[in-house]
């Protein structure tokens, strides 16, 4: 099996998981999601590899990450952060620093991504679950990053911090490559309300 079948395999299995944990039905889920049914359905046969932006959906949709939903690792997950990737945010002549490996949050989704936007491109995305924080910082290049039809200048060195619950899009409006490293905060999806009790027939 290669890894584009596993990767389609898990998603199958985990979407399906997924939408039965939060008791959505099909209809459901796509009425959240913004996809249609049947593209659900021939995911969760593993019939299609979905594109980026309705896996993005599906995610937001059931209040879990990308990585939850495509994850097929069994057990415990690890993941290592090599130390040249660190983050050092505070230092002295005397050697004292603190440097930020990684991030992670019990109480929902938390993602980190590195982007590469290269010149001309660039990248839509719709309004996120209400609540979803974005926090990114430029390393290379100038972002053009437009909130709720509002540009943004975000050039290397800069950091910028937005709610991700309106229409957001990143791009690079410049002559060279931008290099970006994002993190997402998306809020737990509410906890579904116990169904009631079965009833005997009278």
């Amino acid at each position: 099996m290669t890894d584009l079948d596993q990767l389609t395999q898990s998603l199958a299995r985990n979407l399906k998981s997924w939408r039965h944990e939060r008791g959505f039905t099909l209809d459901a889920l796509a009425a959240r999601a913004g996809v249609s049914r049947g593209m659900i359905i021939q995911i969760e046969q593993a019939r299609t590899n979905p594109s980026v932006g309705t896996t993005v959906k599906l995610a937001d949709a059931l209040g879990v990450s990308i990585t939850t939903l495509l994850d097929y690792e069994q057990g415990p997950t690890v993941r290592i952060v090599p130390a040249d990737q660190a983050v050092r945010l505070w230092s002295t002549d005397a050697g004292s620093h603190t440097t930020l490996l990684a991030g992670a949050e019990a109480d929902g989704p938390l993602e980190m991504w590195h982007w590469r936007l290269m010149p001309g491109d660039a990248s839509a995305s719709d309004p996120h679950p209400p609540g979803t924080t974005e926090l990114l910082h430029v390393t290379a290049g100038e972002l053009t990053l437009t909130v709720d039809g509002r540009e943004h200048r975000v050039p290397a060195g800069s950091s910028a911090v937005f709610e991700a619950g309106a229409p957001h899009a990143y791009r690079n409006a410049g002559s060279e490559p931008v290099e970006m490293i994002m993190a997402v905060s998306v809020p737990p999806s509410r906890p579904r309300e116990p169904r009631p009790p079965r009833t005997a027939p009278a």
